[in-house]
């Protein structure tokens, strides 16, 4: 097959050309799991440029042959990658690269470089950096550095220095519920560095499945695999994850985010979290509860950590990148007893623990309450941001709903079902300079009711972008054709 030629037709078989190289592990993938690892699979050869634009791919009946899989599988991701945006599906022409895969949406994780061609961002993840207290962060750091003594500029304790250890506790102790033993709490480079350290001890135990969130972060599935680790989707219903499907899935670890489910935006109910912790109980397993953005809630106080109410069978998992910045990779873990041994080990043997200057400027910063100004200044600034998009999308898109609303740097827009299809309207969003993410970005599961969703991020930009942005996107919705006034082909 020839990835790299543009407008010339794949063909050959798969180990003709590394494109299709790249799809032989989701081939080969467990049967439950095989279509959503062809699905990725072939998302990341298009994101990764190894299928460039314009590119004609193979009839599902001949790509199916060359891997060795249904013609139906293939089927269903060439349809799922066309409703997303990543392929075009021409009648009785073939299905190709779509123009509008790259820009439209981006790799879905955190650390994807935002586009830089878009005039308004609306990609999740990302805080307003230039809310960072660059002055006090510079004021704390210089007292560090005049007072620390040498010997403290040595490799550091793997699990964290103990100070920046004890002024964590104390602040996720009162600030999120948690039980929070300064013994029993690992700094790490992040959630992502967490998430994984977990990975490889759960392995070592003879796990190799986790369950995660169906949508949910796709940055868990590569976290995971890093560490040998598969992971099982797992579908939502209105309170949480759902519980039947939890426990047919046979895993006894699994990822969440309780406190506000990315991205859907719910906050799991009181029942649901007594139910998933009657569920680890029952299988002696693991929660890996991911508080990505706990802190930030605006209708009443942050829901408490799930962690609180079961330290034994809940690891509790954060960071500072939504608070401060991302590029200070600074987070914690806080693990159950019988698994501290097993992660402090693991994190010495990775990297030999985190920056020492770091560390004491950040516990410097949590102890004189510097931390907590900085998230109140956050919320305010961000919920007059949130205020300022509803707004916007209630006024610009008559008979849209936006969920979500009440914690966290996000909004789900629903867009009734005369605004689609879905990737018209991505590719016209993206013409006019509007870079923003569908739902179907983060789960394997497509709205059967025509509606577009979309996870519109709003923190980092300001009140009078974000009205920019969406007086662009209603624009850009006003060119496509509503679905009433389409004229059916003949023929065929």
């Amino acid at each position: 097959m020839t990835a790299s030629g543009t407008n010339q037709p794949a063909r050959g078989g798969p180990g003709s050309s590394t494109a299709w190289e790249m799809l032989l592990p989701a081939a080969s993938a467990p049967a439950r799991g095989r279509g959503r690892a062809l699905q990725a699979a072939l998302r990341d050869a298009v994101r990764s440029g190894r299928l460039a634009q314009g590119t004609r791919l193979p009839s599902s009946r001949d790509l199916a042959a060359d891997l060795g899989v249904s013609r139906g599988l293939v089927t269903e991701a060439y349809e799922q990658l066309t409703a997303e945006g990543y392929l075009r599906s021409d009648r009785g022409a073939g299905t190709w690269v779509g123009g509008a895969a790259r820009a439209a949406h981006p790799r879905a994780h955190d650390g994807a470089p935002r586009p830089p061609g878009a005039t308004v961002d609306f990609l999740p993840g990302t805080p307003d950096l230039s809310l960072f207290p660059r002055a006090g962060w510079a004021s704390a750091y210089r007292e560090v550095l005049a007072r620390l003594p040498h010997r403290a500029l040595g490799y550091p304790d793997p699990r964290g220095l103990p100070r920046l250890r004890t002024a964590l506790a104390d602040l996720l102790t009162r600030r999120r519920g948690v039980v929070a033993d300064p013994e029993r709490l690992v700094v790490c480079s992040g959630v992502a560095q967490a998430v994984t350290l977990l990975g490889f001890v759960l392995h070592a135990r003879g796990e190799h499945t986790v369950g995660v969130e169906d949508p949910g972060s796709p940055e868990h599935d590569a976290l995971f695999a890093s560490a040998g680790v598969r992971t099982v989707p797992l579908p939502l219903d209105a309170e949480g994850l759902a519980l039947g499907p939890l426990r047919a899935s046979g895993v006894r670890s699994l990822v969440t985010t309780p406190a506000h489910q990315f991205p859907s935006g719910i906050a799991y109910s009181a029942r649901r979290r007594t139910e998933l912790l009657d569920w680890v109980r029952s299988v002696d397993g693991l929660v890996v509860e991911d508080d990505y953005d706990g802190d930030f809630r605006y209708d009443r106080s942050p829901v408490g950590a799930l962690q609180g109410l079961d330290p034994e069978h809940v690891a509790y998992t954060g960071s500072v990148s939504k608070s401060l910045a991302p590029g200070l990779r600074l987070g914690w873990l806080v693990v159950p007893a019988r698994l501290t041994e097993e992660v402090v080990e693991r994190k010495r043997t990775m990297d030999l623990g985190n920056p020492a200057l770091e560390q004491e400027t950040l516990a410097h910063f949590v102890e004189r309450g510097d931390y907590d100004r900085q998230l109140r200044r956050c919320r305010t600034a961000y919920q007059e941001r949130r205020d300022t998009l509803v707004a916007a999308l209630r006024d610009g898109f008559p008979g849209s709903e936006v969920t979500g609303i009440a914690a966290g740097l996000h909004v789900i827009v629903r867009l009734p079902a005369r605004y689609g299809p879905q990737e018209h309207l991505l590719a016209r969003a993206e013409a006019a300079g509007v870079a923003v993410r569908p739902l179907t970005a983060y789960g394997t599961r497509t709205p059967d009711d025509g509606s577009v969703r979309l996870v519109v991020g709003y923190a980092h930009l300001p009140p009078a972008r974000i009205e920019e942005g969406v007086r662009l996107l209603v624009a850009a919705a006003g060119t496509v054709i509503p679905r009433a006034c389409r004229v059916p082909r003949r023929g065929r």
